[in-house]
């Protein structure tokens, strides 16, 4: 299948072909018929799958080959509001996607105007930038609200609502504020919901939200990504890391951990030894954040250290490996992570470091992922890198401590049980 079998305008044929795309992905072959039609769509497929195409570009040619509703006419209304609403879950998402529809939208003769609003940054830019209107608007939920809050724009003529990543949009707290933004919105409207996956939550919005919808999933075949468990000490981590880094050679490659303290500092020992090395997390600014990733696609940074801000909505070309240096906290966020390789057909890899000597049992916490993912992958050491201490069954599974080495406490239950049947053999004497 193509795209110029897909209902595409021949602007927009131009625009994917000058944008590299080549053949449609599954869901994008199955959603860009009905987003044209009109109708409500809900639509289920993996991250990586293209979901944001699939929705950006049928969008795109609604809005060129249409002309603006009243509600954009100005002096209707306070400030002449966008045509089509995207709301994502966060900045990093809401960024791409703003991205790809202008890049898209640069293409074509007539050329919708793109606005994004996220929070963690100034209102005052992203007021200005919505004084001569826009025809979309991606955004985070709670900057929205700010906009709407200071009258810097409508919802009054929204002609489509797209909802991406609405399992995380409702996972992140957002329920409350989508609400109020719901009852702003025009009841004749497109409603368009996109997610990874569909808990029951995500039932309960497309019930509320959509009206007859064209329900599409997608069970494509999983990611070609190759899992690893490595068994280790938490003090070998950072040198361990390093020689993986160093002896795999992977052009980019994405290091989880679970703090921004931990992420600073792993970024910092990396770059001390060599290794161009950028850090993301919620606590920098924007302008950072868009900087490391540009300079993680252009190739000056080579290892992303990141916190789960990166764990969604993030699309690197060629990510040939995803490494845990700490193990997430559920099987959604891990399935998340090592979702950011092995994209589009390529090949990935996914290390996980299993610390055998972690207060926490990660050796149990990890059984715990591959028990939901419904994989179990092999442990394995590096060398030199064995650990002292190597997790048992009963302890996997979250039984009675044993390890390889006797504890502290084995020990002094052993001392005080010799020298028990000490004193009681001096007794018999």
């Amino acid at each position: 299948m193509s795209f110029s079998s897909l209902g595409l305008s021949p602007a927009l044929l131009r625009a994917v072909r000058e944008q590299g795309y080549s053949t449609p992905t599954a869901i994008q072959a199955a959603a860009l018929p009905a987003v044209l039609s009109g109708a409500d769509v809900l639509a289920i497929a993996q991250t990586g799958s293209g979901k944001t195409a699939a929705f950006a570009l049928p969008l795109l040619q609604r809005l060129v080959a249409s002309p603006p509703g009243l509600g954009q006419v100005i002096g209707t209304c306070p400030r002449p509001g966008p045509r089509a609403l995207v709301l994502a879950p966060t900045r990093e998402l809401a960024a791409q996607t703003a991205e790809l529809l202008r890049n898209v939208a640069a293409l074509l003769m007539h050329r919708p105007k793109i606005a994004l609003a996220f929070g963690g940054v100034s209102i005052n830019p992203q007021l200005m930038a919505l004084r001569g209107g826009c025809d979309v608007m991606v955004a985070t939920p709670g900057r929205l609200l700010d906009l709407l809050d200071h009258n810097g724009l409508t919802l009054a003529g929204v002609e489509t609502l797209v909802l991406d990543e609405a399992d995380r949009l409702l996972n992140q707290g957002f329920a409350d504020e989508l609400q109020r933004v719901l009852s702003l919105l025009p009841k004749q409207r497109q409603s368009l919901l996109f997610s990874a996956t569909f808990p029951p939550a995500v039932q309960q919005l497309a019930d509320a939200l959509l009206h007859d919808p064209v329900r599409i999933e997608i069970e494509e075949a999983p990611p070609q990504i190759t899992q690893r468990a490595i068994q280790l000490d938490r003090a070998q981590r950072l040198p361990a890391l390093r020689a993986l880094l160093a002896g795999q050679g992977w052009a980019r490659a994405l290091v989880f951990v679970a703090s921004r303290y931990t992420a600073d500092l792993v970024a910092e020992k990396l770059a001390a030894h060599g290794f161009k090395a950028g850090v993301l997390h919620g606590e920098l600014s924007q302008g950072a954040r868009r900087d490391v990733l540009a300079a993680l696609k252009e190739g000056s940074v080579k290892v992303l250290v990141a916190t789960d801000v990166a764990a969604r909505g993030l699309h690197v070309e060629a990510l040939e490996a995803v490494i845990n240096y700490e193990l997430p906290r559920s099987a959604a966020d891990y399935t998340h992570r090592i979702g950011r390789t092995g994209r589009a057909g390529a090949q990935g890899v996914a290390i996980s470091f299993i610390c055998t000597d972690s207060a926490e049992n990660a050796e149990s916490h990890f059984r715990l992922i591959e028990k939901r993912q419904g994989q179990r992958v092999p442990r394995e050491q590096l060398p030199g890198f064995a650990p002292q201490v190597v997790a048992t069954e009963a302890q996997a599974t979250g039984g009675i401590k044993s390890t390889t080495r006797k504890s502290k406490k084995d020990k002094l239950r052993e001392a005080a049980a010799r020298g028990h049947a000490s004193g009681g053999a001096t007794n018999g004497h």
